[in-house]
């Protein structure tokens, strides 16, 4: 009787459902939107620029981005385009070109909207490359790069095409994302006009927020 027991009870466990891991969350720090959660999909590539980065992020920048026309490109989970729409910017463009992570910006946003941003925000599904090629000459003030690690010609191009398109002569820069393994100096020889003003290591990421000496 016992054997039979024993042999029911593995039954029933080997038919139980196999328990899921609840959807990753990222907060939003600071302004209109502190404190409201970011649903993070479990996609190749996808790594969500950490609480930390992003405070310290914020923090070079000032707290109020009022008026600044920012992308986001590669957005991932929007982490830093909300948190910039969130802190009073005037534009931000999202782009994303993996169907999934765009819908799930879209999703996202749609719960922020519950109290709106000052701004207006823009969740694109494009090629951020292809996009960027298209913009006029210093049209955005800040402008957010951390493309997947794993293609490092997406964050060479990326640089360079910044570098044409930005204007942070009323604030902002270009932020710059990086794995650890590259080293810094390869990233600024990419802009040689502009200098890293501020920079930080955590973890696996190196971060450098680029100046033109302009603003």
């Amino acid at each position: 009787m016992l054997y039979w027991e024993q042999k029911i009870n593995k039954l029933n466990k080997a038919n139980k459902p196999l328990k899921t891991e609840p959807p990753k969350k990222v907060r939003i720090i600071g302004g209109n939107w502190r404190s409201r959660l970011l649903t993070v999909l479990d996609l190749p590539g996808l790594r969500p620029t950490t609480d930390r980065i992003r405070e310290t992020l914020f923090n070079w920048l000032g707290q109020d981005l009022t008026g600044l026309r920012c992308l986001d490109l590669f957005a991932g989970t929007g982490a830093l385009g909300f948190e910039a729409a969130s802190r009073g910017a005037a534009l931000v463009v999202l782009l994303e070109k993996e169907k999934r992570a765009c819908a799930n910006l879209t999703a996202n946003f749609a719960l922020l909207q519950s109290s709106p941003a000052a701004g207006l925000v823009k969740i694109l599904q494009r090629d951020s490359l292809e996009f960027l090629k298209q913009q006029a000459d210093r049209s955005s003030n800040l402008i957010f790069i951390d493309p997947p690690f794993q293609d490092s010609g997406l964050l060479d191009r990326a640089v360079i095409q910044a570098a044409r398109v930005c204007d942070d002569s009323a604030g902002g820069g270009i932020y710059v994302e990086f794995p650890s393994s590259l080293p810094r100096e390869e990233v600024e020889a990419l802009l040689p006009d502009w200098h890293c003003g501020k920079y930080l290591e955590a973890g696996q990421v190196k971060a450098c927020l680029f100046r033109s000496g302009r603003g």
